[in-house]
């Protein structure tokens, strides 16, 4: 238990610390700057088109591994969703939303190691993830990290401040991060 503890906790620094971003495309650089700065509205648009773009592995095969995987997990198949979402990972392993979709399933299954594991992975292939930076805020919220959970979600509206899901265990982890003023 020792052990996946500091393993947490350098993930989680890893990710608060790290601001770097990995390469990307002209694209999803421009509408990731853009969303830092949208109104709510186009913050919806802009978020439905970047993660269109992290759903587009650029083969068909795998696309549709991962439309079934997620098909699964909301019919509540999480069984299904695992098996369709290992393949994919296992064939394409340089795909980030692969990664971050079973983290997902494996949330559901309360299976955090597993969780954290694929959370690191999509993190690792695309740091300005804020879909795997806010699983990673939940999951160390449900582990009674408050810290790492509130420096996490303050790293999610870093990159996407309309993130309502963020904002909302940003402001109810506040005072148990940062105190009282007095």
């Amino acid at each position: 238990m020792h052990i996946f503890k500091n393993a947490v906790a350098a993930l989680a620094a890893l990710v608060v610390l790290s601001g770097a971003a990995v390469a990307q495309d002209d694209s999803g650089a421009s509408l990731l700057d853009q969303l830092q700065g949208a109104d709510p509205a186009e913050a919806d648009r802009l978020e439905r088109q970047i993660r269109m773009d992290w759903a587009n592995s650029g083969s068909p095969t795998m696309d549709l591994l991962l439309k079934r995987g997620k098909d699964a997990l909301e019919a509540g198949d999480v069984d299904t969703a695992i098996g369709h979402l290992s393949a994919l990972t296992d064939h394409a392993p340089d795909f980030a939303e692969g990664w971050h979709t079973r983290a997902m399933a494996f949330f559901q299954e309360e299976e955090y190691g597993l969780a954290l594991h694929d959370l690191e992975m999509t993190l690792a292939l695309n740091p300005d993830h804020f879909g795997a930076i806010y699983g990673l805020a939940v999951v160390m919220e449900s582990l009674d990290r408050v810290d790492d959970a509130y420096a996490l979600y303050s790293r999610v509206l870093s990159l996407h401040p309309n993130h309502a899901d963020a904002q909302a265990g940003h402001e109810r982890l506040a005072v148990r991060a940062n105190g009282i003023d007095i």
